[in-house]
């Protein structure tokens, strides 16, 4: 997680002058001033980096698995069935 995140809206950024002017250029062509296109292309990136994170794509055998998994359930192992009865976890 981020550290030293301040709720005033700032973000302090240091990077060579050749990087600012071709972002600060980009920016120019998209007619928006330099802060709005940051803000832009890293809320863009930021979103498609927390959707590749918290999403879990399947292949179609492994999504047939799983709901062959659900519709038909293996049968509880005696450890199992035997720490349900007793209250102790598996660990």
């Amino acid at each position: 997680m981020p550290r030293n995140v301040s709720d005033n809206g700032r973000i302090d950024l240091r990077i060579p002058a050749a990087q600012k002017a071709v972002i600060a250029r980009a920016a120019a062509l998209s007619n928006v001033d330099l802060t709005e296109f940051v803000t832009r292309s890293a809320l863009r990136d930021a979103q498609a980096t927390i959707e590749r994170a918290e999403h879990l794509a399947l292949s179609e055998r492994d999504s047939l698995r799983v709901l062959d998994l659900l519709e038909n359930p293996p049968a509880p192992a005696d450890r199992l069935i035997r720490a349900a009865r007793s209250g102790q976890t598996l660990a």
